[in-house]
């Protein structure tokens, strides 16, 4: 198959959907693979790495596209790359259809065979998405620590506090690996941490692995509500595999929390889960609504490349040289675990919560 890796353009990134030994091993199973100049530099890997690998090295996205039968990229099209696809194309990136009415009706219309990292799901458990949430949930943590900082717009506490001073209070939305993750940090800094969550079991779990500065709670609205005005910390890590970020913290909430407190919203890439979210880039992370700093940098990951690649790359090459070896026709038939990532093809939607955000008719693959 013929396999074209594009340079990711979204504002302030700078991961690349694969890494040298990737398309080594892609070579060596008698594929081709293409890859635009530039596309690994942001994450630390030259042109000339890719060409010893055995990567064709294209000038521009357009001969890229051109040339491919598979794109395979990190984040979603942007409008400036809906011009670049051809009929049919198959596509394996993280989309995040439900944020995203507009790039739906795009690839239902141009017929884009698309494949999520975000939804694929095996056993129970989200492998393409785990090593992305688990950056973004260490990194939760650091930049929520950065921003509580006076010059960044918080209340001017350091986060582990000192002797003698008060600690910053930190809850978490979510216990899933994200939670874990942005929890594990938040404690290590010295905070005092609360991680909420609905499933009794992974409490149990989180609970017996967590720092002793850690408390697992229920998730209830009752209890947000009653923590709220005492922390000075939210990170938002809540997920619908495929579906809306359920909105967790309404802007009237948002008044009753210390002035200078902040919001760090990992699930801003499937709507948010803070009522008063929008997406923000690296460039300009923040912003303050009713006088809480809002985080909500959509590609947290991309702050860090190099890891974010590696660690990405590492889990979604299995699945890409699948999917090369069977085309986008057969794959859900040789592995039928990959039907889980399949979002549309042939100008059909067939992820059912997609389909419920955007009041599309969504279809079961059989």
């Amino acid at each position: 198959m013929k396999i074209g890796v594009p340079k990711e353009i979204k504002s302030d990134e700078f991961r690349v959907s694969m890494t040298p030994s990737g398309v080594s091993e892609l070579v060596s199973a008698s594929h081709s693979v293409y890859v635009q100049n530039g596309a690994g530099e942001g994450s630390g890997f030259s042109d000339e790495e890719y060409l010893n690998a055995g990567a064709t090295l294209l000038a521009t996205a357009k001969e890229v596209f051109d040339i491919s039968e598979m794109i395979v990229k990190v984040k979603e099209p942007i409008a400036s790359e809906y011009g670049l696809f051809k009929q049919n194309q198959t596509l394996f990136t993280y989309l995040h259809l439900a944020a995203d009415k507009t790039q739906t009706e795009f690839l239902l219309e141009k017929g884009i065979r698309a494949f999520s990292y975000e939804t694929l799901e095996v056993n129970g458990r989200l492998p393409l998405l785990e090593p992305m949430s688990e950056v973004a949930g260490k990194m939760a943590s650091i930049m929520a620590s950065v921003h509580l900082g006076r010059y960044h717009g918080g209340n001017g506490l350091l986060i582990g506090g000192v002797v003698g001073t008060h600690r910053a209070k930190v809850m978490v939305l979510g216990g899933g690996v994200a939670g874990k993750a942005a929890a594990e940090v938040a404690a290590a800094l010295g905070a005092d941490v609360s991680i909420l969550d609905i499933n009794a079991q992974r409490l149990h779990y989180l609970n017996d692995v967590m720092a002793a500065n850690v408390a697992t709670l229920f998730s209830t609205k009752e209890t947000i509500a009653r923590l709220l005005p005492e922390v000075d910390i939210v990170v938002g890590t809540v997920l619908i595999p495929g579906a809306k970020a359920p909105k967790l913290i309404t802007r009237e909430m948002l008044k009753v929390m210390k002035k200078g407190s902040v919001l760090v919203d990992v699930s801003i890439d499937q709507g948010g889960c803070f009522e008063s979210s929008h997406a923000t880039t690296h460039t300009h992370p923040t912003f303050v609504e009713e006088g809480i700093v809002h985080y909500c940098v959509a590609n947290m990951p991309g702050a860090y490349p190099r890891t974010s690649t590696q660690a990405l790359t590492n889990a979604t090459l299995p699945y890409i040289k699948d999917l090369a070896l069977y085309g986008a026709a057969e794959i859900c038939t040789k592995k039928p675990l990959m039907i889980s990532a399949l979002n549309t093809y042939d100008g059909v939607l067939y992820n059912k919560a997609v389909g419920v955000a955007h009041g599309i008719e969504s279809k079961i693959f059989l």
